[in-house]
């Protein structure tokens, strides 16, 4: 037994130091709590709390003997072809041939790893606005690749800047990451920002990789434009989607990425040693789900109007909360990040929430450095329950008295 114990304890120095690396996440503490304690109430949730409308489930039934094995690494062909037509439709991005121009993955996720590895090598750079998607950065690194933070600022309403990004610039730069509507920020960046931003990519030769996972997700006078629409950005941009958020199909892992045929070959080439292919029953689903397109857009409709009406609630609460400030209102995506006064990192806001009002929100800090100070609240939750939750924080945060930073 001795022998053992000493033989696996050795063992430990064959790990490779890429896992220690990693950061810390306080997202497992959270969500454990969220599940496991009594009436406490999440505003956590990165995921839509709608479930999977019916008629993408019955059709996928009814299918289901069709998806007992593997498709081909880049995506089933039906599933291609409808997606093709809605990134015209919809992103107006011309896609000449699906086969070679698109490739459907275990997520969205998968697809911008894929794309990390595509275009990046060991030492190489890539720019990432902070705070940003807590996943990108850790990729990046994880394939010993240089992660260089762009930060977004409070006062504009966390919109990019491009001079901090030309500044960032050196000759290992290889791509800019983008993320629009964003997460946490909930930002839509401007179509300015998207030009001045293609600008930058055909001058530097940097390929863009835009994550538009919340696309359907825009409230008010606010609009989603696709940067690969925009004249001779073809060849510089690879634009990410999921069917996790707009189809309320998390749980499927389905996702797909677009762009030249040459990044698009290389992301299928490593997708072939990684994962293989998407579960090819998801495939079957997505495809039920972007086909039936009168269908779609209805529950797409029900699921914005209802994030709407709960962003807008939030906002008015948070007004009233003394300590907690909205600069400026975010316009998609289904999160607020405000700033809070208080006298502690957002690591221990979070937890004293946790502590003092059995509510879920997610430190700041999660998304990168310049996220300390603030929170990340999440309306993909039932309003009654967001109104429970704003409640408890108030009353927490009148009774706690709380000593605040100095300005």
């Amino acid at each position: 037994m001795k022998e053992k114990k000493a033989l696996k304890k050795s063992l430990r120095f064959l790990m490779s130091e890429r896992t220690k690396e990693l950061p810390v996440s306080i997202f497992e503490q959270l969500f454990e709590a969220a599940k496991t304690r009594p009436g406490v109430i999440s505003l956590g949730p990165g995921e839509p709390d709608f479930v999977t409308p019916d008629y993408i489930l019955d059709a996928l039934k009814e299918r289901l003997h069709e998806a007992t094995h593997y498709s081909t690494p880049g995506g089933r062909p039906e599933l291609k072809e409808v997606i093709a037509k809605k990134l015209s439709r919809e992103n107006k991005i011309k896609v000449n041939d699906p086969e070679k121009e698109l490739i459907v993955t275990t997520g969205s996720t998968e697809a911008l790893l894929l794309a990390f590895m595509s275009i990046a090598d060991v030492t190489e750079e890539v720019l990432v606005p902070n705070p940003s998607f807590l996943a990108y950065t850790p990729m990046i690194e994880l394939i010993d690749c240089q992660s260089t933070s762009i930060p977004l600022h409070e006062e504009t309403g966390f919109q990019l800047d491009l001079d901090e990004a030309r500044k960032r610039i050196t000759p290992k730069t290889t791509g800019i990451v983008l993320n629009s509507p964003a997460n946490p920020t909930g930002t839509v960046f401007k179509k300015k920002a998207l030009e001045e931003v293609a600008e930058l990519a055909v001058e530097h030769d940097l390929m863009v990789l835009s994550d538009e996972a919340y696309e359907h997700f825009v409230f008010g006078d606010a609009k989603h434009k696709s940067i690969a629409s925009l004249n001779g950005m073809h060849e510089y941009v690879i634009s990410f989607y999921s069917f996790s958020k707009s189809y309320a199909m998390p749980g499927f892992r389905v996702g797909y990425a677009v762009g030249p045929e040459w990044v698009i070959k290389d992301m299928t080439g490593i997708h072939m040693y990684s994962t293989l292919c998407a579960p090819t029953p998801s495939q079957v689903a997505a495809f039920e789900a972007m086909n039936n397109k009168k269908e779609s857009d209805a529950s797409i409709k029900l699921m914005k109007e209802a994030y709407d009406e709960r962003r807008k609630y939030l906002l008015e609460r948070i007004k009233g909360i003394d300590g907690l400030h909205v600069k400026v209102a975010p316009e998609g995506a289904f999160y607020i990040f405000p700033r809070f006064d208080f006298k502690m990192t957002s690591r221990e806001f979070a937890l004293w929430v946790l502590d003092k009002a059995n509510a879920v929100v997610i430190p700041g800090t999660e998304f990168g450095h310049n996220g300390e100070g603030f929170i990340r609240l999440s309306y993909a939750t039932a309003l009654p329950e967001i109104e429970e939750a704003m409640n408890r924080i108030e009353e927490a945060l009148n009774k706690a008295k709380l000593k605040k930073r100095k300005e």
